[in-house]
């Protein structure tokens, strides 16, 4: 009876993940700069290491925290906002990129720029078919958020926990496969990063949204994982829904970069 709640709110514990997670943030920052300046990728893979065990170990935390019951009906709805919000701001990033590549396509070339470049795509850029690997790994992207809405929809309005785990099982292989696919076409792509700025947009927008593939999949296999450990319930499966809803922008994402990089683009 001692420990029972008599509040609607969680009161944290002090935690030291915020201060090292954020000194692995400055390490891995910092060994960017270095490793952008030929001194070795090192520093900033130590960097990695220590935002990726941060993230392991402060989410454990969560998981346990909604175990244990301190997952509160108000503190799902803060959740709910605070990755809403989340994603608002992955948004703008990619809003970044989007309005510097429709800049360059708009406005090729300048005064100081070589005669190549005053055409888009450059005229020694050969870009990708659109409508070859681009597309394939259109549909499989797509078909993947069709799992996860699938085994979503299983369990919030079906309690049916074998097309959950069916679901989020189709939906991390097609993950997979559509990085796999990202990388044989980044090994041949007919372009490099550096000297040319469309080369710069292609690969720092796909680069980009790659990344955020496979942190999608590493989300919505810990989902699996719990999942197959019984954690979620129709009322109360908050991580889950911030996965689909992650994989989702992913996918969007992912439309947005085809029409404009792939079909527009080239």
């Amino acid at each position: 009876m001692a420990h029972e709640k008599n509040h609607d709110y969680h009161i944290l514990n002090p935690s030291i993940w915020p201060f090292v997670g954020a000194v692995g943030a400055f390490i891995m920052l910092f060994g960017a700069v270095l490793w952008f300046h030929d001194n070795g990728p090192w520093m900033f893979l130590i960097g990695l290491a220590i935002v990726a065990y941060t993230m392991f170990a402060w989410w454990s935390e969560v998981v346990q925290e909604s175990q244990q019951g301190d997952h509160t009906p108000v503190v799902r709805i803060g959740l709910r906002y605070g990755f809403i919000m989340f994603i608002m701001s992955e948004v703008m990033f990619f809003a970044a990129w989007f309005w510097s590549f429709f800049k360059h396509a708009m406005y090729p070339g300048g005064p100081e720029q070589p005669v190549e470049y005053s055409v888009w795509p450059p005229a020694n850029i050969e870009t990708f078919d659109p409508w070859h690997l681009p597309l394939i790994n259109t549909l499989i992207l797509l078909c993947s958020g069709a799992a996860a809405t699938w085994a979503h929809h299983a369990l919030a309005h079906e309690n049916n926990r074998k097309d959950l785990v069916n679901g989020l099982i189709v939906a991390i292989i097609l993950g997979a496969l559509f990085t796999v696919l990202q990388v044989y076409e980044y090994s041949h792509a007919a372009f490099g990063f550096a000297g040319n700025i469309y080369g710069a947009n292609f690969f720092m927008a796909t680069g980009f949204h790659g990344a955020h593939v496979i942190i999608g999949t590493i989300f919505l296999f810990v989902c699996l994982m719990r999942a197959l450990a019984g954690h979620f319930t129709p009322e109360k499966h908050v991580g889950f829904e911030a996965a689909a809803w992650y994989w989702h922008f992913v996918d969007v994402v992912w439309l947005f970069l085809f029409m404009a990089v792939y079909i527009w683009g080239s």
